[in-house]
């Protein structure tokens, strides 16, 4: 798709709405957009390629926005072959275009392409700046936001951050370029926020080096790798990347998390979630950790404050999809969150330790109230039990 988007920067990005899983693990419904940019200055500038599932019509936007004029230069600011995948491929179809990345990535060139680009590489560094005409690009590092070799690009002329895979969302775009285009709270943030807690979540500290470098520069408009670009709304789109950086919640939520063989311990979470609104408690949310995808489970573990897990002893452990969901917690360093505990087991109730286990050494996590433990159904006198714990985990407590 060729668009414009100043007097002399293309958006050459290409959806994918064909594609069932982003990285062959989260699912994309609404597809996903590869994004990449040209700028048409004295010299002639790409930003970054696309995916090879989108190299035709990538190629061909490319052919026609540039017309007669030669590529004079490639940034690569991410070398995941969701952005690089074409990298090689352009670089034979353009033999003169020079290349601008940083030393790590020139080595991660090497490990995906056999392809020497030694003669045609520019190297550069935090704080490098390159001119092209009337656009200046300063150049700023962002290791492990999400991989080692990652920078992000200020074109100090016109204001515009290109910033990899920071401040990404899922979705393919059809058209609709712009995140002001976009219902933010119903369209946008729930699949940014499925973005970020699952790609980039792991990696709050580099997120917040990242934040804090690009406070220091007079960023009008934001152009990342995967989703809309941002020219409106920027301090509400930093807001939520600082707060999850920081691993904050968002509000009071109350999240559970089930994990239920014949039902038993989904009716005593049920029972809970009720118990929370009749205190008042009006943001709970209930998912069934077998029939949930756990991009979402672990999206909304970013989201709530509070987190209750509910699950069935299973081998003499943890019922599977719960045991998988708190490894991919602990694996993403969520931290700063309440949480309560409900085990059920028929003759050997165990999994409520084994998660406590879990949970307790992750940073930052507290526990409110008494492990809840069933012994296949809960029975009626055990509801005191209950109410005990939604009081425990009233919001404002």
């Amino acid at each position: 798709m060729i668009t414009k988007i100043t007097s002399d920067l293309v958006y050459l990005g290409q959806d994918d709405d064909r594609i069932a899983r982003f990285e062959n693990v989260y699912p994309v419904p609404r597809g996903v957009s590869y994004n990449s940019y040209l700028l048409l200055d004295g010299k002639t500038v790409l930003f970054d390629t696309v995916d090879r599932s989108a190299a035709e019509p990538f190629f061909r936007d490319l052919r026609e926005a540039l017309g007669e004029r030669a590529l004079d230069c490639v940034v690569v600011h991410h070398m995941e072959p969701d952005h690089a995948g074409t990298l090689e491929a352009l670089l034979r179809q353009y033999p003169e275009t020079k290349v601008v990345l940083t030393q790590k990535a020139l080595q991660m060139f090497g490990q995906f392409f056999p392809l020497d680009i030694a003669q045609r590489a520019q190297v550069v560094k935090e704080g490098s700046t390159l001119c092209f005409g009337r656009h200046t690009l300063r150049f700023v590092t962002a290791p492990m936001v999400h991989w080692p070799e990652v920078m992000v690009s200020f074109d100090e002329t016109d204001g515009i951050l290109f910033s990899a895979d920071a401040f990404g969302t899922f979705g393919s775009l059809h058209g609709r370029l712009y995140a002001d285009q976009y219902g933010f709270e119903a369209e946008l943030l729930p699949e940014m926020r499925r973005y970020y807690a699952n790609i980039v979540g792991k990696y709050g500290a580099p997120v917040q080096t990242l934040l804090r470098k690009a406070a220091g520069l007079p960023v009008k408009m934001i152009c990342p790798l995967h989703g809309p670009i941002w020219r409106e709304g920027l301090d509400r789109l930093t807001e939520k990347y600082d707060r999850w950086s920081r691993y904050e919640p968002e509000g009071d939520a109350v999240v559970i998390y089930t994990g239920s063989v014949y039902g038993h311990t989904d009716a005593a979470a049920r029972a809970l979630a009720d118990e929370l609104n009749a205190l008042g408690v009006t943001d709970v949310r209930l998912y069934d950790t077998a029939g949930t995808d756990l991009s979402l489970l672990v999206a909304e573990a970013f989201r709530a404050g509070t987190l209750v897990f509910a699950a069935a002893t299973y081998n003499n452990g943890i019922f599977t999809p719960m045991e998988t969901l708190l490894a991919d917690l602990k694996a993403h360093d969520l931290q700063g969150r309440r949480y309560a505990l409900i085990e059920n087991g028929s003759w050997a109730p165990n999994s409520g330790k084994l998660m406590e286990e879990c949970l307790s050494s992750m940073k930052r996590m507290t526990r409110r109230g008494e492990i809840l433990t069933l012994r296949s159904a809960m029975k009626p006198e055990q509801l005191a039990e209950l109410k005990a714990l939604a009081q425990a985990l009233r919001a404002d407590e």
